[in-house]
């Protein structure tokens, strides 16, 4: 067997690992948003005060008229001359919770592990985040300046690692500049929002958004689809009783299903996992697009339950292919990890209905559109169908172990 035949395994694996890298790098655009949001959002605009009104009042500040086409926390609590330090103060505490941040996940991540430290921080730093929009007091807006900094700190330590461990050494120093050519590259994107979003409110929100999206791609989503879908039953017209039972019948074919996929060499468990998702993202799609009075084979009712069904496999495939992918030492750790983050989607998963409260597609169209996003990350993972079992994590590079497997791949093949 050619040497260089036995190693292409090695340079797949390489290559699921570097673009997973890719996805923590590009993490630090959103680091970067959080990290610069004061500069825009705490931005004086130009001001004049009313001298005759400013007479019956000490400081004046209750007649101050700002005259720039953008509002921020200096326009909306009047936070000038002797209240002008409360923008530095934020931005100061901001740093403060970085800090804090570098000081505290470090040895979290060495004590509980890389992932559930890095999923912990970036869920909080969302959530505090979305607290910076919505603050109704300058305390508030503080007081979250000051979590977001702990949460954005941390996180990002950690993904950094996690960056720099995925690639080994010799690539060290090209993932560590690549991380900061992309935190400069949000910066840019964050003075290119401000400028078309000129509302400071708006603008923490938008910033903040990207934030879900990564923590959702995070999780693979499996558990928020398939609990938010499940716990959707009772939203669906028609009868309660029967929309609940439905929503539990459908999942028996997909057992079926998923073990005629995931044996197929054409499919495997990668394939299977992301056609799963991807499938019950689109049908969760195309569900806004149909009338509730439209024929009985092809309703949104219908859909809903293709979309219930499809994502049932894949939660099955998902155990399956997991318990595949750590090698033993490392096995049920990982698992663990992984049920962890399972358990973030079945919180997250019964506010999804709720949503719909905003418009009425919404709920179906946050799970369609984390379906689909899943589906497509998934296909970044090595297959493991009638590959050998790694022992340990050195096994994964050892010449050795990929002999092996290229020849149990080339037997299966004859």
């Amino acid at each position: 067997m050619d040497v260089d035949e036995a190693f292409l395994s090695v340079g797949e694996f390489g290559r699921c690992q570097k673009r997973l890298t890719g996805f923590l790098v590009l993490l630090q655009v959103y680091v970067a948003c959080q990290s610069m949001l004061i500069v825009i959002v705490g931005a004086i605009p130009e001001y004049h005060i009313d001298a005759e009104d400013a007479s019956a009042d000490r400081d004046g500040i209750k007649h101050v008229h700002f005259t720039d086409n953008f509002t921020s926390i200096v326009s909306e609590w009047h936070l000038i001359q002797h209240e002008a330090y409360k923008v530095n103060l934020a931005s100061s505490l901001l740093f403060a919770g970085l800090l804090i941040g570098n000081i505290l996940f470090g040895p979290l991540s060495d004590k509980l592990g890389r992932r559930p430290v890095y999923l912990t921080g970036l869920f909080f730093n969302v959530i505090f985040g979305y607290l910076t929009a919505l603050a109704s007091s300058y305390e508030i807006f503080a007081f979250s300046r000051l979590f977001v900094g702990i949460m954005n700190g941390g996180m990002s330590l950690v993904s950094f690692v996690l960056t720099q461990e995925y690639v080994g050494k010799s690539y060290w120093a090209l993932t560590g500049s690549l991380t900061n050519l992309t935190f400069a590259v949000g910066i840019a994107l964050y003075a290119l929002l401000g400028y078309y979003i000129r509302n400071w409110r708006i603008l923490a929100f938008v910033a903040n958004s990207p934030g879900v999206l990564f923590f959702l791609l995070s999780l693979y989503v499996c558990s928020l689809v398939y609990y938010g879908l499940t716990l959707n039953a009772g939203e669906l017209k028609g009868n309660l009783y029967f929309n609940v039972a439905m929503y539990g019948l459908v999942e028996v074919p997909a057992f079926p299903l998923c073990l005629f996929f995931i044996e197929k060499s054409w499919s495997g468990r990668g394939k299977s996992t992301a056609g799963f998702l991807v499938f019950a993202g689109l049908a969760c799609i195309f569900t806004m697009f149909l009338p509730d009075n439209n024929s009985l084979y092809l309703s949104p009712a219908v859909l809903a339950l293709l979309g219930k069904l499809s994502v049932s496999a894949a939660f099955n495939v998902v155990y399956i292919y997991t318990s595949e992918l750590y090698p033993t030492v490392v096995r049920n750790a990982g698992l663990g990890v992984c049920a962890m983050a399972c358990r973030f989607g079945g919180i997250l998963a019964p506010f999804v209905p709720s949503m719909k409260s905003l418009n009425p597609s919404m709920p179906f169209l946050a799970f369609g559109i984390s379906g689909i996003s899943a589906g497509i990350l998934s296909l970044l993972l090595p297959e493991t169908l009638n590959k050998p079992i790694a022992e340990r994590i050195e096994d994964l590079q050892s010449p050795a172990y990929q002999l092996l497997n290229k020849a149990k791949q080339k037997e299966d093949d004859n």
